[in-house]
């Protein structure tokens, strides 16, 4: 590793107590909830298929990694004309983390639980129909719920208020990345008195406004093979595919818990015009990996950004073999068979990072054929091994980059 690097790195706060994951839930087009996924994740399936919301073959990027029928029967009925598809996935992956951690028959007080979630946008799908409806029939047919269901702090609000918790709250933006800053801005918070905080993100961006919104950036798969349309670390590599989904943690800072893992350390960097395109990367992983009292050769597995753009795929791998050296470290891209959430993407990626270690194997990259000339040692089928780290990578555009670290 450069001594460059670390040198340059800014102080972080100490890795002791670490905050413990407690509660883990996934929505996802793989599965409803975190088993099924995980199930479905290791056995190699592909949840990617042409659009059914709309059509997005005329937007030039017909496939898409779509949630399947949500159950919002366990929903509150006035709820669902209010808010947008995307806060009826995060309330419903709320609750089952929350149900997953004990949190709610544990006595812990309301007011010390807060709800930390990240965001790309908002309830993007509604904003769409409301905005018509304007142009369309005039503001009278605007629906006032519009006020706040296309808004990006929307989720936080609805679980905040379904669940009753009144602690510090908050809403991270910051693209792909953001789902990292806000578990990393959950456990400052855990540190500064906060008991419990639920946190991650479950995004979605389904519609034409949204899918015009991403293909704009050059960067969207335009392929109709589900098979051939995101290859990242491939020389076929072609661009990713939109999805829906994400994860939603649960956090405490009691001492002693047990649970999933702990949140060891985070670093984050916005990139610089004039640096190496690795660079930033290069160092918010350097930074997690001082702030968790951890060396390289400490990491036990990578979960990659992958973007499935060749540039930004040759700069990560860049990134990853100036830390550990070339295929010095397990790397793996589960979201191959997913798609891109947006915000969701990476605290999915925590939660499998988490099962991981559980289970003491590491998910596949599927359908993808590594380019050598990346020196990456990518798992490509289900790999057992012993797993008590894993570092998580995420990057947005305009640049921000993220790394976060968690322990068995």
């Amino acid at each position: 590793m450069s001594t460059a690097l670390v040198m340059t790195a800014p102080d972080v706060e100490s890795a002791t107590a670490a905050p413990v994951f407690t509660g883990v839930e996934i929505i996802s087009p793989l599965g409803l909830s975190r088993e099924d996924h995980w199930a479905a994740v290791l056995d190699g399936a592909n949840g990617l298929a042409p659009t059914r919301q709309f059509d997005s073959a005329r937007l030039g990027a017909p496939l898409s990694g779509e949630v399947g029928d949500l159950p919002v029967e366990r929903l509150p009925s006035r709820l669902l004309p209010a808010t947008d598809r995307m806060t009826k996935m995060s309330l419903l992956a709320a609750e089952g983390a929350i149900a997953d951690s004990g949190l709610e028959s544990a006595g812990v007080d309301p007011d010390a639980v807060g709800v930390i979630t990240a965001a790309s946008a908002g309830g993007y799908a509604f904003g769409q129909q409301e905005l018509q409806n304007l142009w369309a029939k005039g503001p009278r047919f605007v629906s006032t719920h519009q006020s706040y269901a296309w808004f990006y702090a929307v989720n936080t609000g609805q679980i905040s208020i379904r669940h009753g918790y009144k602690g510090h709250s908050g809403v991270v933006v910051a693209d792909d990345a953001g789902g990292l800053d806000a578990l990393a801005q959950s456990a400052r918070r855990l540190r500064r008195g906060s008991q419990a905080v639920l946190s991650g993100a479950v995004d979605s961006t389904m519609c034409p406004w949204g899918r015009v919104a991403h293909t704009s950036t050059g960067l969207v798969s335009a392929a109709t093979d589900p098979a051939l349309a995101y290859l990242p670390f491939d020389t076929r590599a072609g661009g990713w595919v939109q999805a829906e989904g994400g994860a939603h943690l649960v956090l405490s800072a009691a001492s002693g818990t047990t649970g999933y893992g702990r949140l060891l350390g985070h670093g984050a960097t916005i990139d610089h015009g004039a640096a190496p395109a690795h660079e930033g990367l290069a160092r918010a992983i350097a930074i997690a990996i001082r702030q968790a009292g951890l060396a390289a050769r400490d990491i036990d597995v990578v979960f990659a950004d992958a973007a499935g753009v060749r540039a930004r795929d040759r700069s990560e791998a860049a990134a990853i073999n100036a830390i550990f050296g070339p295929a010095s470290v397990p790397i793996t891209a589960p979201k191959a068979a997913t798609g891109r959430m947006g915000s969701g993407t990476a605290p999915l990626d925590v939660a499998m990072a988490l099962l991981a270690m559980r289970d003491q194997v590491i998910p596949p990259t599927i359908g993808v054929e590594p380019d050598p000339d990346l020196d990456l040692d990518l798992c490509r089928t289900p790999r057992r091994a012993r797993l008590r780290t894993a570092l998580v990578l995420a990057r947005g555009l305009g640049g921000f980059n993220s790394a976060l670290i968690v322990g068995a």
